[in-house]
């Protein structure tokens, strides 16, 4: 009898409760010192100038488009290949989402694509590294550039210090990839990473956006910026405000309440702590297991987890069919299931949503998105996952293949 194996537990343990009991214990429980560690930590973690954490990664995509100036009239590029919130955040704006489609190898979108789809519309270009994989930043970089000609920016401060369409990494999957020998996190203008709880590295709930001086040398002031629609827009946050005497404040600009607690920094911290030596380790052995079995069966194709320029975060292990077949995909996940084990597929294409459809996209403009999806079945990958219970997931797949 096969034990229940879910498909997603988060990391939570003795260090994460404990953390989370002494900031209860401390009198203060919202944004205060522990966000501002936090911040510092993730600076170092990704070797970026700037980190601005929040309350999810889909209120930083958000809050960058607002800094920039982005709404009606204008266009966002991204992948149709996502979740929800990539492109929802652009619909928040009143701008225009324009998918480019993916690459079939590695599921992220194709830079070539995103030169062919860049208008004098187009106020940005949102890339997403799918399952932790980083996307081909250079490339993409380098179509942003060559596109430059046809930018046409808004009075927007940013937009014209920019000269070009913002970069944007959606690495809500990628926290601690690698791309070109460095950590994801300064490869974009802005990266914006989720915490959520099935990410690898958890908050519970939250988010954070870095970028880096290097790129912007009004960086300070990008910050403080950030940090006002964070929170309603006051020129002190609570803890500055509740200072003996300190009670006076200004509402600056129309913010939101995006604000990452104390509580979920301090669970973030403990995790950050043994990210590279436990958690990213267990996380990498898992994959290697399905991989080297996946790798020996002719109906399954593996995923990239590795090349020369990069190396994934092993957030999913998104495999795929050799040949699509979506109702044979579906019956596997069934039958998975029957056996106690459960899967998930990464992701349905925004164009198969209702709200998309209904928006005028069509699944059949993107072929290898529609391909991916036909054939994509995400297995188990998280920390508290233990090798048996791996070789347990393999075998019973392979025999539930066999036996359809």
């Amino acid at each position: 009898m096969i034990n229940k194996i879910p498909f997603a537990l988060p990391e939570i343990g003795e260090p994460e409760i404990q953390a989370v009991t002494d900031v209860m214990r401390s009198d203060w429980i919202t944004t205060g010192p522990k966000v501002a560690e936090f911040e510092a930590a993730l600076s170092g973690f990704c070797g970026v100038s700037h980190t601005v954490c929040l309350s999810s990664a889909t209120a930083g995509m958000e809050l960058v488009l607002r800094l920039f100036g982005i709404g009606a009239g204008d266009e966002v590029i991204t992948t149709p290949y996502t979740f929800a919130a990539t492109a929802n955040v652009i619909l928040h704006t009143g701008a225009k989402p324009v998918f480019a489609d993916i690459k079939p190898g590695d599921f992220n979108i194709d830079p070539a694509e995103i030169e062919r789809l860049i208008t004098d519309r187009t106020k940005a270009v949102i890339s997403v590294d799918f399952a932790g994989l980083p996307a081909d930043y250079s490339e993409i970089a380098d179509v942003i550039q060559r596109k430059a000609g046809l930018y046409r920016p808004s009075m927007n401060p940013y937009q014209r210090q920019s000269g070009r369409p913002v970069f944007i990494s959606d690495a809500a999957h990628s926290l601690g990839a690698n791309y070109r020998g460095k950590k994801i996190g300064s490869q974009a203008d802005f990266t914006v990473f989720s915490f959520h709880a099935v990410k690898n590295l958890t908050t519970a709930e939250g988010g954070a956006i870095l970028y880096d001086q290097s790129r912007w040398d009004n960086a300070v002031e990008i910050r403080r910026k950030l940090k006002l629609l964070t929170l309603h827009g006051q020129s002190k946050d609570a803890l500055e405000k509740l200072r003996a005497g300190n009670w006076f404040y200004s509402i600056e600009l129309a913010g939101y309440k995006y604000n990452m607690t104390d509580m979920s920094a301090a669970m973030g911290l403990t995790q950050l702590a043994r990210y590279d030596s436990e958690i990213l380790v267990k996380r990498k052995r898992i994959c290697e297991i399905y991989h080297q079995a996946f790798g020996a069966q002719d109906w399954a194709l593996v995923p990239p987890l590795s090349d020369s320029m990069r190396e994934t975060s092993y957030q999913v292990y998104p495999l795929r069919l050799s040949v699509p077949d979506e109702d044979k995909r579906n019956l596997i996940i069934q039958k998975m299931g029957e056996k106690g084990i459960a899967l998930n597929v990464h992701f349905i294409p925004l164009p198969l949503h209702p709200l998309y459809n209904k928006l005028g996209y069509s699944i059949d403009d993107y072929p290898s998105a529609r391909e991916c999806y036909r054939a994509e079945m995400s297995l188990p990958v998280y920390s508290r996952l233990s090798e048996d219970d791996a070789y347990t997931v393999t075998q019973a797949l392979i025999d539930t293949v066999k036996n359809i």
